[in-house]
C-alpha cells in the first residue's frame, strides 16, 4: 500500500502485551493514533496501554472499524483467532507473531479473502526500549511501507525479499535456536539431576563449557515467566521443519518441555530447582 507511512494515521494494534505495548509505543511516538481493544482485557493490559499511549476503541470491532494498518503482536497460538477476529477488515493487516510460514500463509489468506491486505512479520528482540535491541523483520507487497511507520524508532524494521511468508521463516530459524537450546539445556540439566550425576555434570561445564550453568539458570527464569507462550511456538517451529523436510522431534521435545515448566511471571530465586522437579517428576 503505497504511502501507508504518510496516510497511515489511525493503527489497530491487537494486543498490548509486553511485546506490543512497547511496538504500540513506538508508534505513538511517531505521532500515530494507536488504538487498543480493551473489552475484556485486564486491568494490567489497560495500565500497559495507558503507559503507551493507545486509546482504548472498547471492541475488536470497533478497532477494525477505524484503523487503516492493524497490526497483531500476540502468543503464537492465538495468532488465527486474533485475525478471524477481524475478518472483513479492508486495510493492511501485519501479522508480527512467532507463527510458522504455513500459518502465516493461513492468515494471509483469512485476511485477503475478505479484502485486505497482508504483510508477514516477526520479533527477535526485547521489547523495544532503545534502538539496537530489537528487530522487526517484514516481507511482503507492502512491507517496505510498514517498515516506514517504524522510521526512528527503537524497534529496527528490515524487509526481506523472498517468498510473502520470508519474515517468519527468519524468525522460526532464530528462534528454533535461542528457544530451543535452551529447552535442550533445561532438559539436560534434568536428566543429570535424574541420574544423581548433576555435581560432576556441572564440575565439567565449569571446566569445558562455563557458560552453561549461568545460562542453564537463565533458561529456567525464561521458562517460568514465557515457557507458556513457547510450547505453541516450539510446535509452530516444529511445523516449520517438517513442511522443509527436515526432521521435527526436537522442537516437538521442546514444545514438552516447556509445557511441563510452571508458570510464574516475576520468578525469585529456586527458579532452577522448580523446573526441574517439573520435568522429572
Amino acid at each position: 500500500m503505497s504511502g501507508v507511512s504518510n496516510s497511515a494515521k489511525i493503527i489497530g494494534l491487537l494486543h498490548p502485551g509486553e511485546m506490543g505495548a512497547a511496538v504500540g509505543r513506538c508508534l505513538t511516538g511517531r505521532g500515530y493514533q494507536v488504538l487498543w481493544a480493551g473489552q475484556g482485557r485486564s486491568p494490567e493490559t489497560a495500565a500497559r496501554a495507558k503507559a503507551a499511549g493507545l486509546t482504548d476503541a472498547g471492541t475488536v470491532a470497533a478497532l477494525a472499524r477505524q484503523a487503516q494498518v492493524i497490526i497483531s503482536v500476540c502468543p503464537p497460538h492465538a495468532a488465527l483467532d486474533v485475525a478471524w477476529a477481524v475478518h472483513g477488515f479492508g486495510g493492511l493487516y501485519v501479522d508480527a507473531n512467532a507463527i510458522s510460514p504455513g500459518t502465516a500463509g493461513e492468515v494471509a489468506q483469512m485476511i485477503t479473502e475478505s479484502g485486505g491486505r497482508y504483510v508477514d512479520g516477526g520479533i527477535i528482540g526485547s521489547p523495544p526500549q532503545r534502538p539496537g535491541t530489537t528487530r522487526l523483520y517484514l516481507s511482503g507487497a507492502d512491507a517496505g511501507p510498514v517498515a516506514g511507520l517504524f522510521a526512528g524508532t527503537p524497534l529496527e524494521a528490515r524487509v526481506v525479499s523472498g517468498s510473502a511468508t520470508a519474515a517468519s521463516a527468519v524468525k522460526m530459524a532464530y528462534a528454533g535456536w535461542t528457544k530451543g537450546s535452551a529447552a535442550l539445556l533445561l532438559g539436560l540439566r534434568a536428566l543429570a539431576r535424574e541420574q544423581g550425576v548433576e555435581d560432576v555434570l556441572l564440575a565439567e561445564w565449569e571446566q569445558s563449557l562455563p557458560d552453561l550453568p549461568g545460562r542453564s539458570q537463565g533458561a529456567a527464569r525464561s521458562a517460568l515467566a514465557k515457557g507458556w507462550r513457547w510450547v505453541a511456538e516450539m510446535e509452530e517451529i516444529a511445523a516449520t521443519m517438517a513442511a522443509a523436510g527436515l526432521p521435527d522431534g526436537f522442537h516437538q521435545a521442546a514444545a514438552e518441555i516447556y509445557r511441563r515448566s510452571p508458570r510464574d511471571p516475576h520468578p525469585a530465586d529456586g527458579a532452577l530447582d522448580r523446573i526441574l522437579t517439573a520435568l522429572t517428576t
